[in-house]
Formats: structure tokens, sequence, C-alpha cells
């Protein structure tokens, strides 16, 4: 894939990181349920690659939060480092995981992604952003019971937009 097309991508995902949430936001904490904005990150890293699901991480929420307030500033630290593994790790590791079947390597990247997302989120969180007030029960129900819709969400979609995309040749298998 060029440059050219990773980077409009790169764009359309951070569009999206950015306009996605908006929809969620009007029911009381459906961002934390649904993760809207983990999507397109998720998404930008497995099909840009992790220099760009990186900045989609970095910067998806820092652009929501300046255009739209959401999330709260005082979130956008946390959720900048745990979007970022995000892109991060979901691009790194589908480039390295080859399988041979492109499905099981999408789901070893989304799957790994998500967890080192999670264990960067809370580990922050109990480190820097609130510690002293942040425990493994609180960080069990927000990153995995609480967001648990949200979580069968990305593993049911990503992989179905990926195969899609694939088939439509906007990426390459």
């Amino acid at each position: 894939m060029s440059k050219t097309k990773r980077l409009i991508l790169a764009s359309l995902c951070l569009a999206l990181g950015v306009v996605l949430p908006i929809a969620f936001h009007s029911v009381a904490n459906a961002g934390s349920i649904f993760l809207p904005m983990h999507i397109p990150v998720l998404l930008c890293g497995l099909i840009c690659g992790w220099p760009y699901g990186l900045a989609c991480g970095v910067l998806a929420p820092i652009l929501s939060s300046l255009i739209t307030g959401m999330p709260p500033m005082a979130y956008v630290p946390s959720m900048v480092c745990e979007l970022a593994v995000y892109g991060l790790a979901s691009g790194l590791i589908f480039q390295h995981v080859k399988t041979g079947k492109k499905i099981v390597d999408i789901y070893i990247a989304l799957v790994s992604a998500m967890l080192l997302g999670r264990i960067t989120f809370g580990v922050l969180n109990a480190l820097i952003f609130k510690a002293g007030e942040y425990s493994l029960a609180i960080w069990t129900t927000a990153a995995f019971v609480t967001a648990l819709p949200g979580i069968i969400i990305q593993l049911i979609i990503i992989p179905v937009l990926i195969v899609t995309l694939q088939k439509a040749k906007i990426i390459q298998a």
C-alpha cells in the first residue's frame, strides 16, 4: 500500500475517532461501555501499520477533546497512553504474526493489542493518573466488566471490516 493511501486511511480513522464517539456521548457512560474511539485506532494500526496506529491513538482523544469536549481534558492523558498502545501494538503484532491464516493473524493482533492497552491503562492509572485511589478491582471492572459490550463489538466488527476492505481491494490481503 502506498504511503499516500496509508495516510488517507489513517486520516479517515482519525476522523472516525472524533466523530464516532459523538453518537455515544448522548447516553450516560456509553463511551466507557461501547469504547467507540478504540475501534478506529485498532483498525488504523491493523490496516495502516504501527506508526499510523500510534499517531491515530495519540491524536484521536486530543482532537476529540478539543473539538467536542469529550473526553474531558482530565481523562485525555490516560486515554492518549492507552489508545497509543492499541494503535502501536495492533500494527506491530499484525506485521510480525504470520500463521498463514489471515483471520487468525487479525485476532492474534487484535486481542493482544486489546490486552496490552488495558494493562497500560491499569498500570498508568495505578501509578500516575489515579495513584492511591486505584485498585485491581476498579481496573478489572473498568477494563473488562463495564467495557464488555465494547470488547464484543470490537471482536466482531474489526475483523469483518478488515476482511470486507480486503475483498473490496481497498486494502491488500
